[in-house]
């Protein structure tokens, strides 16, 4: 089985878990505790790790960043409909969030961006798979 587990720093893990799930995800208790909580985004495939900063500094030497003045990666959540999109990022401005860009509108694909308040950012999406077929390239074209 391949799961995949993305770790995002936060400073108040239970602003964190309450934002997280604010967005309709879950919290795994069994992997969770006073240093970290999974958040789980798709049972037996994909995690988010919420780590206080303390204990996620223990997983590298380097210094860690601000990720809302760099961040350094930006977490994509595909779903099923644009009103998923639009409603993911609303509950999230709702639990303390913020929507750093504007939606961007392929016609193919539809995107909105969300910021934790840590400043993680995720984006959350809505692809029409038959249309993104023929999309891509007149997408590029778009954006030359």
């Amino acid at each position: 089985m391949t799961a995949m587990f993305v770790n995002l720093p936060v400073t108040d893990l239970e602003r964190a878990k309450a934002f997280y799930t604010a967005l309709g995800f879950t919290i795994n208790p069994a992997f969770s505790d006073h240093n970290a909580a999974c958040v789980v985004v798709e049972e037996d495939h994909s995690y988010i790790m919420i780590l206080v900063r303390d204990y996620f500094q223990t997983f590298t030497d380097l210094p860690l960043g601000d990720p809302a003045a760099s961040p350094a990666s930006s977490t994509a959540i595909f779903v099923d409909t644009r009103e998923e999109v639009d409603a993911a990022v609303a509950n999230g401005i709702g639990a303390g969030g913020s929507e750093p860009r504007p939606p961007a509108d392929y016609g193919f694909m539809y995107q909105r961006g969300l910021a934790d308040p840590d400043g993680n950012i995720l984006e959350f999406g809505y692809m029409d798979k038959a249309a993104a077929e023929q999309a891509p390239e007149a997408s590029m074209q778009q954006q030359a």
